[in-house]
């Protein structure tokens, strides 16, 4: 993953509403325009999954590349926090919390994210003012 920009990537479930709501909402909140986004189903996004080794098929993690890391699901979301604009930042302190406990609240969540939230039926499509900020 050298050749990429070194912005962070954002990488999540192109189809889960949960998850372009989380988008839409770090989107509203990156004043600084820090993040770049890609879905997981996209080429991109398959891509990097395959680089971590994980199933292609399976979309249930939030991933986010930083400096040459990756960093998985309430990681990789408490990382993004620390970034946003307002009191966001904060919750970055639930770093403390073992990872074991943040990831299993993670899980659940993520287990039940289409029944509770719903899904599309194909990957969110950015408007043309945020295109250049989602890779395919």
């Amino acid at each position: 993953m050298t050749s990429r920009s070194s912005q962070p990537l954002l990488l999540f479930d192109g189809v889960c509403n949960l998850c372009n709501a989380a988008v839409t909402f770090v989107l509203d909140r990156d004043s600084t325009n820090r993040f770049q986004f890609a879905s997981l189903q996209s080429q991109t996004g398959q891509e990097i999954l395959r680089q971590l080794g994980r199933p292609t098929d399976q979309f249930s993690s939030f991933v986010l590349w930083e400096n040459g890391r990756f960093y998985e699901q309430s990681t990789a979301a408490l990382r993004v926090a620390r970034h946003l604009s307002g009191g966001w930042p904060l919750l970055y302190g639930f770093i403390i919390v073992p990872k074991g406990i943040r990831d299993a609240v993670y899980n659940f969540v993520a287990r039940n994210r289409y029944r509770w939230f719903g899904q599309r039926d194909a990957c969110m499509l950015p408007t043309p003012e945020l295109k250049a900020r989602f890779l395919t």
